[in-house]
C-alpha cells in the first residue's frame, strides 16, 4: 500500500536480549494509525520526527495486533513546503515500482539508478514488426521501458507488461523456430525400415495401439528424409515408449548402423537391456545387444568399447558412460535418450557427436503440458503415446494421513501382507537411503513436513520384514554396487523376493508383471511426477494395482494437495497439468529440465498459454517470410543480446 500520512510517534528502544535497536514509528493519515518498524536504524529518527509529512509505501504486515509496515519505502516531504490536497492525492495515486531489494540496496535506490538511465534513454529499437505490434495492440518497445519503471497511472504499467511479456515471448519462439529450421539444414543419412523391422513386427504377439502405430510412422517419416530427426515421444507410464524405440532402433541398424539407448540410472539401464533382449528373441543374436554402464570390471568394459568401436554390437545400452571419450562408435545412426529430463544439454550433445548427425529420439514418461513443451522443446517436433496397451489392469490409489489417523501405519503393512499372501509383490519406497543419505536418483521437493523423521530405507527394512515375517524382504538403492543392484532386481524379476524396499532407483523401466503393490511412505516429499512414476511400477500384468501414498502432510497444505492429486487420477497429462499448477515456475523451467535456455522473467508458463500460442505463430510468419531476418535487424540483433552464450550453446546443439 501507498499512504500519504504524519508522523504522531517516534521511540527508538533497544532490543531485548540482543544487540542492535528498535526505532518505531507510528503515522497517521487522519483515520487511523499505522506503525513502521527500522531495525538497527536508530539514524532515521533525524527526519522522521514528530509532525513530518510524507508518502510511506509497503507491505502491510501485522504484529501483536498492530498493522505495521516493515522497513517501508518512504519520501518526505520538505518542511517548508506546502502540499496542496490535490498533489498529495496525486502523488498518492502515482504508482511505485518495488525492485527486488536486497540487504544493502534498498528498492528506492534501484528506482533512482534505473532513473538515471531512463533520463537519457534514446528510442530503442523494437524487435516486434511494426504489423504484429499493431495486431496485438501494444506498446512500443521503448514507451514499454519507460512506463514499466516511471508509469503515472496503473494503466501505464499494465500495458507496459504486457507488451514485454509478448517480447520476452516472441523473442523465445523466434529463436526456437530458427533452430528448428538451422537443424534441418544439417545431412543425415535417410533409414528406411527394411526386413530386420519386418520380421520383427511379424513376430509381435500383439498389435500396435492405434497412437503407437501413429507415432511409428512419424518416426519412420521422419528418418527417411536426408535430415536428422529430433523428436521427442511422450507417453503414460506403461504406453509402449520402449517398444517404439526398439521399432525406430531396427530401422537405424537395417542398414549396417548402430543404435545407441541411454538410461539415467544403471538399474534402468540393465533393465532395458534385457527388456530389449526378450523383445528381440531370435533377432537379437545377430545384433549383439552391448550393455555399457560405469560399474563393469575393466575386462568387460573394455570387450564392451571394442564391440561399439568396431560396431560388433549393433545396438548398445548404456547410462553416463557412453558420454565417456573412450568410449566411439562405428556408424551412429540413432541416438535414444530416455527420460530426457535426468540428462545435461552438454550430456546430450556429447552423445550426439558421436555421430554424423545421428537422428535423435528422445522419451519422456513424464507427459509434458503444451506450453512447457512450445517453450522447453520448442525445436523439437512432439509425439504423444495417450493409449494404454491392453491387458493393463486398473491402479487403485489411496492417501494414508498418518497425521490425522497414526494407527493406520499398522493398516499400511496388514494391507501389504494380503497381496503377498495372493502370491503377488510389492514395493516400499523411502526418500532416503538411511538417517543421513538421500539417495542421488530422488527428485525431492522442499514443502514436505519436517516435524516427522524421513523415513530410510535402512530403517523401514526390518519392519516390513517384522510385519511379513513368512516372506522374503530385501532392499535395493543407489549405494549399492551394480552387481548388488542387478542381483536384486533379477531374483525381484523372477518372483525370489516377494517385498522390494526401495528408493527410487525403481522408479522408471522397472517392469515386474506381477508386482502388485506400490507403498510410498512420505509421498509429500515426492513430486507429482514422481509419484506417478512410481505408481507406474505395479499393475502391469494382469494382477490389479494398490498404490498406498503414506503422508504426515496436513490438510489444504501444497503438500499434502499434491499427493491428493495423484491419488485422485490415473490420468498423466491431466497430472502434468495440476503439477504445473502446483509447482512454483521455477520448478517448471528450471535450469534442470530447460538448461538455462529460456530466459523469462515475465512469461509464466502456468498461466500465460495464449501469449505464448500468439508468439509463436507471428514467429513463424516473420520467419516464413524472412528466414535469415535481414528484413527485420532489430528482431536479429535482440535475439543475440537477450540470448546468453550459453543459451546460444543449448540451442545450437539440441
Amino acid at each position: 500500500m501507498t499512504i500519504v500520512a504524519e508522523v504522531v510517534r517516534v521511540n527508538n528502544r533497544p532490543l531485548n536480549g540482543r544487540k542492535g535497536s528498535l526505532l518505531e514509528v507510528v503515522i497517521t493519515d487522519g483515520t487511523g494509525t499505522l506503525s513502521l518498524t527500522f531495525f538497527n536504524q536508530a539514524w532515521r529518527a533525524n527526519t522522521l520526527r514528530t509532525g513530518a509529512r510524507g508518502i510511506f509505501a509497503g507491505k502491510v504486515g501485522e504484529f501483536r495486533g498492530q498493522r505495521q509496515l516493515t522497513h517501508p519505502d518512504y519520501e518526505l516531504f520538505d518542511e517548508d513546503d506546502t502540499v496542496s490536497d490535490e498533489v498529495a492525492e496525486l502523488w498518492a495515486k502515482t504508482p511505485i515500482p518495488i525492485y527486488p531489494a536486497t540487504s544493502t540496496v534498498a528498492s528506492w535506490q534501484i528506482a533512482k539508478a534505473i532513473g538515471v538511465v531512463l533520463d537519457t534513454l534514446p528510442e530503442l529499437p523494437d524487435p516486434v514488426p511494426d504489423d504484429v505490434r499493431v495486431e496485438r495492440s501494444i506498446d512500443s518497445y521503448t514507451d514499454a521501458i519507460r512506463h514499466i519503471h516511471r508509469p503515472t497511472d496503473h494503466d501505464q504499467w499494465r500495458s507496459a507488461r504486457e507488451t514485454l511479456r509478448f517480447h520476452e515471448a516472441f523473442l523465445v519462439q523466434t529463436a526456437l523456430l530458427r533452430d528448428r529450421a538451422r537443424a534441418a539444414e544439417a545431412v543425415s543419412m535417410p533409414r528406411t525400415p527394411g526386413e530386420l523391422r519386418a520380421q520383427f513386427d511379424a513376430a509381435l504377439p500383439y498389435t500396435l495401439t492405434t497412437d503407437q502405430a501413429i507415432v511409428g510412422a512419424e518416426i519412420d517419416d521422419d528418418m527417411a528424409r536426408a535430415r536428422p530427426m529430433n523428436r521427442l515421444v511422450q507417453g503414460e507410464v506403461g504406453s509402449g515408449k520402449t517398444l517404439v524405440a526398439i521399432r525406430a532402433m531396427l530401422t537405424a541398424i537395417e542398414d549396417g548402423g548402430q543404435a545407441a539407448l541411454i538410461a539415467p540410472t544403471e538399474v534402468l539401464a540393465t533393465q532395458h537391456a534385457r527388456s530389449i533382449v526378450a523383445t528381440l528373441g531370435t533377432l537379437a543374436d545377430d545384433l549383439n545387444p552391448t550393455l555399457l554402464v560405469g560399474s563393469l570390471p575393466a575386462a568387460q568394459k573394455k570387450r564392451a568399447q571394442l564391440a561399439v568401436a568396431s560396431g560388433a554390437a549393433r545396438l548398445v545400452i548404456g547410462t553416463h558412460a557412453l558420454l565417456a571419450d573412450a568410449v566411439t562408435f562405428n556408424e551412429l545412426a540413432l541416438v535414444v535418450i530416455d527420460e530426457q529430463h535426468r540428462f545435461g544439454v552438454e550430456q546430450r550433445d556429447t552423445l550426439r557427436r558421436k555421430g554424423n548427425s545421428p537422428h535423435v529420439l528422445v522419451l519422456t514418461a513424464t507427459p509434458i503440458p503444451r506450453t512447457v513443451a512450445m517453450t522447453v522443446f520448442g525445436d523439437l517436433d512432439i509425439s504423444t503415446i495417450r493409449t494404454l496397451p491392453a491387458g493393463r489392469a486398473p491402479i487403485a490409489s489411496h492417501v494414508v494421513p498418518l497425521a490425522d489417523h497414526p494407527t493406520w501405519v499398522s493398516r499400511v503393512w496388514a494391507r501389504l501382507a494380503e497381496e503377498i499372501d495372493l502370491g503377488r509383490q510389492g514395493f516400499v519406497v523411502c526418500s532416503a537411503i538411511d538417517a543421513t543419505t538421500t539417495d542421488g536418483d530422488a527428485d525431492l521437493v522442499e514443502d514436505a513436513p519436517t516435524s516427522t523423521p524421513r523415513a530410510s530405507v535402512t530403517e523401514i527394512l526390518p519392519v516390513v520384514r517384522a510385519a511379513l515375517p513368512n516372506w522374503r524382504v530385501e532392499m535395493i538403492h543407489g549405494r549399492l554396487s551394480g552387481d548388488e543392484k542387478d542381483a536384486v532386481m533379477t531374483a525381484f524379476s523372477a518372483g525370489q523376493i516377494d517385498v522390494l524396499v526401495a528408493t527410487t532407483v525403481i522408479e522408471v523401466g522397472v517392469d515386474v508383471p506381477n508386482a502388485s503393490t506400490m507403498v510410498v511412505l512420505d509421498a509429500d516429499r515426492f513430486g507429482v511426477s514422481q509419484l506417478h512414476q512410481l505408481r507406474g511400477r505395479v499393475g502391469r500384468g494382469g494382477v490389479p494395482g494398490l498404490a498406498l501414498f503414506v503422508t504426515y502432510a496436513d490438510e489444504n497444505t501444497l503438500a499434502r494437495d499434491r499427493v491428493e492429486a495423484v491419488a485422485s487420477t490415473l490420468d498423466g497429462f491431466e497430472l502434468a497439468q495440476k503439477d504445473l499448477e502446483l509447482r512454483h515456475e521455477g520448478d517448471v523451467l528450471g535450469e534442470s529440465q530447460s538448461g538455462g535456455r529460456s530466459g523469462l522473467v515475465l512469461v509464466r508458463v502456468t498461466v500465460d498459454g495464449e501469449v505464448i500460442d500468439a508468439a509463436r505463430t507471428h514467429a513463424m510468419a516473420v520467419l516464413a517470410s524472412d528466414p535469415t531476418l535481414d528484413v527485420h535487424p532489430a528482431l536479429k540483433e535482440a535475439l543475440e543480446r537477450r540470448l546468453s552464450q550459453r543459451e546460444r550453446e543449448f540451442l545450437g546443439k539440441n
